[in-house]
């Protein structure tokens, strides 16, 4: 058993060894996400700074006022400026098509009532 538990054990060494040498060939063909670090929690400015702000959706009155808020979501960030460099889309068009998918993966409606049958409204 301990036989068995050492040849194991470099047997992974060795490979761990090959694919740490061999990493320049591989490495490109592995898929990495966007971003490698998480950053700093942001502020209302520096949303403005990248670009999130629209006449529409107007950040500098939270900065005016004081607003001590984080700014915006991240993720959320992350996907509006997605959907607005793969769609090549401004900012109030691209935050529009990341609500309606969000809408729609959660059974919501375009007009933001619920898709379930089960769904009674009193109006």
């Amino acid at each position: 058993m301990g036989y068995m538990l050492y040849s194991i054990s470099v047997l992974f060494l060795i490979f761990a060894t090959a694919l740490y040498l061999s990493r320049n060939r591989w490495t490109h063909l592995v898929p990495l996400p966007d971003y490698v670090y998480n950053r700093l929690p942001s502020s209302f400015s520096n949303d403005i700074e990248e670009g999130f702000t629209s006449s529409d959706f107007d950040l500098n009155t939270n900065v005016a006022a004081g607003d001590s808020r984080r700014g915006l979501d991240q993720r959320g960030k992350r996907e509006v400026q997605k959907i607005m460099k793969s769609r090549k889309v401004g900012f109030d068009e691209a935050r529009s098509i990341y609500m309606r998918q969000s809408f729609a993966n959660n059974d919501i409606g375009p007009d933001g009532r619920p898709r379930d049958p089960k769904f009674v409204s009193f109006s």
